[in-house]
């Protein structure tokens, strides 16, 4: 009984000087909310960057036949922006985050002393790669008997694209695209390398200032867990109700 109530003790003891001495807690809290701001942005970035790389790849991949018998200048277009579109894919996916984030930190914006909206650039142009694949996988995905319908009802290739296309393809992709939210969200625990206060970086001032490092990365861990989990509880919950709406 006595080492059960010396165990609460030196937990209690523990808790108030980690997290409520000097409101160290805030830390974590002003850093959860800077790792939502650069997930929240990051993917907003992401989306508008994926949706003219996948709308560039699919259009090339669907019309590069009949462009290239007409020969006309829409093909060479076509052909050199898609090329820019896979060089660009080739070196994002190919390199990891981390670099790029220091790249954009200390080489592109070396003038720039918030890292928030740095972070926001190089987790968008990370996340922008890979959500351009799943954009252009759910294009790829739609029949074509809905670009002949787009056609019957007058529309160019690019109104059929923007009315009939994208938001089918919205519809079979938001799930793996809330994924892709989750794995954002855990990837922003390197901004700490640029001098961003996320949530990563603060429970480790927190464990270098008191020496108690269980306590302040228990804590962050149990954060990103908690917020992972009501992430992938909501996307369940939107796959069953895509689901049913399918019927």
């Amino acid at each position: 009984m006595q080492t059960i109530l010396n165990f609460f003790k030196s937990f209690a003891h523990d808790f108030d000087t980690v997290f409520i001495v000097k409101d160290r807690y805030m830390s974590i809290v002003r850093g959860l909310l800077n790792t939502l701001k650069i997930t929240a942005g990051a993917l907003i970035v992401g989306v508008i960057i994926g949706v003219f790389v996948a709308a560039i790849r699919s259009s090339y991949d669907k019309n590069r036949e009949s462009l290239k018998a007409k020969k006309s200048v829409g093909y060479y277009v076509l052909t050199v922006l898609n090329a820019i579109c896979k060089i660009y894919l080739t070196v994002i996916r190919g390199t990891p985050v981390v670099v790029q984030l220091m790249i954009a930190y200390f080489v592109i914006f070396v003038s720039v002393k918030d890292g928030v909206p740095i972070g926001i650039f190089a987790f968008g142009i990370n996340s922008g790669a890979y959500v351009a694949e799943i954009f252009r996988g759910g294009i790829m995905s739609i029949d074509n008997g809905q670009f002949e319908a787009g056609r019957s009802l007058g529309f160019n290739y690019v109104q059929t694209m923007w009315y009939i296309v994208i938001p089918q393809m919205f519809k079979a992709v938001l799930p793996t695209l809330c994924n892709e939210f989750i794995a954002l969200l855990k990837e922003t625990s390197v901004a700490g390398y640029v001098g961003v206060i996320d949530l990563t970086k603060a429970g480790n001032s927190i464990a270098g200032v008191t020496y108690n490092y269980f306590m302040p990365l228990i804590a962050v861990a149990i954060v990103y867990l908690a917020i992972v989990m009501l992430l992938t509880s909501l996307v369940a919950r939107l796959e069953r109700r895509l689901r049913k709406s399918d019927h």
